[in-house]
């Protein structure tokens, strides 16, 4: 029996047995299993080399947009952006890889418009794995789904968890140290939600038979299993169906309800566009930094782009790298200061969107 065979039979149990606490550690062990063969797949398909997509990546961020093919991505780029993708009602009109760029808010995002997905993607169906590593290396997801076919939405899901990205998630806080004996330690600052028994066989499964852990967050068997592998991207995403204005209103509260996403909208009506793009900006978690000189008026025409929690020492580097060293202090206008061009003699200050900043150095 080969690899994806293993697979699939394991994902077909998992399917016949109902989740409670009395199976809970039988779930856990065959998910460690399937991540263990999934992990074994992706090593030997690394081995193949393919053609990939090769973009040079510019501007603040960069964005994908995925979706199976015809879901109007090539309509929904040129209609964010000044880019002129080829558009068609036939499927795998965009073969290679299309950029633009989205400017909103001062910022400039970059916008790829990637080949159609497919089911199977993940284990290398239809440049699969070219697909989706160019969107393991972007800064957000669009995922887009025409609203005729809903059910490419939990299908696109598959791909990208399978694929080991996880959206919308914070990386579990979990401490693994590998020891040469001694067996597997567990200390929580947390309420586990998972038996101890089940923690330590998942780690078993995964092959660490001694280490010591730390888990810092609550986390799930999932959660522990991509911890283990170690290999996980987590990123944003952003939920929009398309061509919103191909159904009418009942099908459309239906598709809203079922979906929940984030947004609908018609590229080729203009509806949600504008929408779209304030989302992306924060989704991206940006805030406009306006910087001034001294004795100067500030410039309000081309802030600075950076995200959110960016401190007085992120600016300082921005600007170059010897102002840390030299820096003394910095005066800030704006929703960050209690009061105009408030003094501040730390770097570890967080600055706020609208912020305008004067430092000064020796």
């Amino acid at each position: 029996m080969g690899t994806k065979d293993k697979i699939q039979e394991l994902e077909n149990e998992l399917r016949k047995t109902q989740y409670n606490k009395a199976t809970e550690h039988h779930f856990g062990v065959v998910k460690a299993r399937i991540a263990k063969l999934r992990d074994k797949l992706e090593k030997e398909s690394a081995k193949k080399k393919g053609k990939g997509f090769s973009v040079k990546k510019s501007g603040d961020a960069t964005v994908v947009l995925l979706g199976f093919p015809s879901v109007g991505k090539s309509t929904l780029l040129n209609a964010i952006t000044k880019a002129q993708s080829k558009t068609g009602s036939y499927e795998f009109t965009t073969l290679d890889v299309v950029p633009g760029l989205l400017e909103h808010n001062f910022a400039k995002i970059q916008v790829l418009d990637i080949p159609g997905i497919i089911k199977g993607a993940a284990a290398g169906k239809g440049r699969g794995k070219e697909i989706l590593s160019m969107v393991r290396n972007s800064d957000l997801i669009l995922i887009l789904i025409d609203s005729k076919y809903p059910e490419h939405y939990p299908a696109i899901l598959k791909e990208i968890h399978d694929a080991g990205i996880r959206i919308n998630q914070h990386k579990p806080d979990i401490i693994i140290k590998k020891k040469a004996k001694g067996g597997i330690s567990i200390g929580s600052t947390v309420k586990l939600k998972i038996s101890r028994r089940t923690v330590q066989d998942i780690l078993k499964e995964m092959k660490i038979n001694n280490a010591d852990i730390v888990i810092r967050s609550p986390v799930d068997i999932d959660m522990l299993i991509d911890s283990s592998i170690g290999n996980r991207v987590y990123m944003p995403a952003i939920t929009v169906i398309t061509k919103i204005d191909a159904v009418d209103s009942k099908k459309r509260e239906k598709l809203i309800k079922e979906i929940r996403p984030d947004l609908v909208v018609s590229a080729e009506k203009g509806e949600g566009i504008y929408e779209l793009k304030e989302e992306i900006f924060q989704k991206l978690n940006f805030i406009r930094v306006f910087m001034k000189e001294i004795g100067k008026n500030p410039d309000l025409e081309e802030p600075m782009i950076v995200k959110r929690h960016t401190t007085i020492e992120g600016i300082c580097n921005r600007i170059h790298r010897d102002f840390v060293k030299k820096f003394r202090y910095a005066k800030i206008w704006g929703k960050g200061a209690k009061f105009p061009g408030q003094i501040f003699l730390k770097l570890d200050k967080e600055l706020v969107d609208g912020d305008i900043i004067e430092i000064h150095v020796n």
